[in-house]
């Protein structure tokens, strides 16, 4: 395979950090973009990548980020900017001449969104899409990692409940880790998936019932579904110092949870991976202790 020079956005994050990883594992060159200097970019830097400080919303620092690469792993956090982040990309990535650029969305990107954030991905994309830079838009279900956010977790282990507005919908949680693996080969080899848009799911639907039935199977006590009002989950979250701007996306999105939008299974990371994502099982197994 021919060694690639690529560029990782949020380095330190959940895809990130294992996109990072994976590429290095391949024998790629990695700049990791990171919003600043500590404990998780010096790992990055002692594995092999080339550390680059600087803020997506700064034109200059985009610029600089992509300077030389052959392609980049574009990913926003939750929050107001991204419209603007992805342009300033959009236009750094047309100057670097980028092969490829993966963009992180949502599976509830739609331009009928009631969530602010998840518009701003659909925007985003259409962005990347007119700019003529070769684009692959990933939109994932609810990761895995979404159990261990504190807003979840603690009323799992102090109260033994999953307390989320979520009605009866489904979704196959997808780990940031199998996503990354699926990222890094789509950087490694776009040609086959360039101005395509994949949904990410895990191997298997499940409720929120039934993943309360088996954490409480892996974790060896009684765990359960308590579904609650979207007025209820506003003042939980709210508890959490949380930007109102998360606090909508995260209320507008259970809404989406109920009408069935999160639905969906693998159908592409097993085949351009070689390797099928695994399970909450598996998730939950591995990280055993955060729900003691």
């Amino acid at each position: 395979m021919k060694q690639l020079k690529l560029l990782v956005t949020a380095a330190t994050g959940k895809t990130g950090v294992h996109t990072v990883r994976h590429l290095l594992d391949a024998g790629h060159l990695v700049r990791a973009l990171v919003r600043q200097e500590d404990e998780r970019s010096e790992a990055l830097r002692q594995a092999g990548a080339e550390i680059v400080v600087g803020d997506l919303l700064e034109h200059d620092d985009a610029i600089r980020a992509t300077a030389g690469m052959d392609g980049a792993y574009l990913c926003y956090p939750v929050r107001p900017g991204f419209i603007q982040a992805t342009a300033y990309f959009a236009d750094a990535a047309r100057r670097a001449g980028l092969g490829v650029v993966v963009n992180m969305s949502q599976i509830s990107a739609r331009e009928d969104a009631k969530s602010h954030a998840a518009r701003d991905h659909w925007i985003a994309e259409r962005i990347l899409d007119w700019s003529g830079v070769p684009v692959v838009h990933i939109r994932p279900t609810f990761f895995s990692e979404w159990l261990t956010f504190p807003w979840v977790l603690d009323t799992i282990v102090q109260d033994g409940t999953i307390a989320l507005p979520y009605g009866t919908g489904r979704h196959a949680p997808i780990s940031a880790e199998d996503q990354a693996r699926f990222i890094a080969a789509v950087l490694s080899n776009p040609h086959d998936h360039i101005g395509k848009t994949y949904e990410l799911c895990g191997p298997v639907e499940v409720s929120q019932q039934e993943i309360a039935e088996k954490l409480s199977s892996i974790v060896g006590r009684q765990i359960t579904y308590s579904p609650t009002t979207l007025e209820a989950y506003r003042e939980h979250l709210e508890k959490y110092d949380l930007p109102e701007f998360t606090i909508q996306h995260f209320i507008e999105v259970a809404v989406d949870y109920q009408n069935g939008v999160f639905v969906g299974e693998d159908s592409v990371i097993g085949q351009v991976t070689g390797k099928a994502p695994g399970t909450v099982e598996d998730f939950v197994r591995a990280n055993r202790e955060l729900f003691v």
